[in-house]
């Protein structure tokens, strides 16, 4: 059996997450997007929690379609609220409806949300070289200032832990550990 990283858990959802999704480069704007509001969404929660309702995120909010997201009103907020199959949390359903209006801002002023989120990272992914998962930050002085700068920007929910999971989510950073057989496929 392929060693993965230590935080698998035998759920197979969790595991495709891992081994075919976590920490490869992502650079599509859309899915950054979904990306930085499913780790919003988690806050509090698990991610296996999320991965679970993911499917039902991209029902609830148009596939995460940023421009109709950004129109979004009070009536569609109760919707969201009634919705089962996402978190009902009116404070995070806000919080995406926002971020979906700052996304469009900063994809306006940047060309793409894709060429202002790399930018912390210098453009190309930071390879760590972790043997534990104890090794592994919550947060990093580089996560700190995108977490600063997204909220200057108006963004809810990122917060420099959310910043850092949303970093390697993406393959910003490169955080399965040394033995994981993923640690060099996601580096290629």
């Amino acid at each position: 059996m392929r060693k993965q990283c230590e935080w698998v858990s035998e759920d197979p959802l969790l595991q495709n997450y891992h081994d075919r999704e976590w920490g490869v480069p992502e650079h599509n704007d859309q899915k950054l997007f979904e990306l930085l509001i499913l780790e919003g969404s988690q806050a509090g929660l698990s991610w296996l929690t999320i991965l679970r309702k993911r499917d039902n995120y991209r029902k609830a909010f148009d596939n995460f379609d940023a421009r109709k997201i950004a129109k979004y009103d009070e009536r569609k907020i109760k919707e969201l609220l009634s919705n089962e199959g996402i978190i009902r949390n009116r404070r995070k359903i806000e919080a995406t409806i926002q971020n979906a209006r700052a996304f469009l801002t900063i994809q306006k002023e940047f060309g793409s949300f894709d060429a202002y989120i790399w930018q912390f990272v210098g453009g190309k992914p930071k390879k760590n070289v972790w043997e534990r998962i104890e090794e592994v930050p919550s947060s990093t002085p580089e996560s700190d200032i995108m977490s600063r700068d997204l909220r200057k920007k108006g963004f809810k929910f990122v917060g420099s832990t959310i910043c850092y999971a949303f970093m390697q989510a993406v393959g910003m950073v490169n955080d399965h550990t040394v033995d994981c057989f993923r640690y060099n496929e996601v580096s290629k």
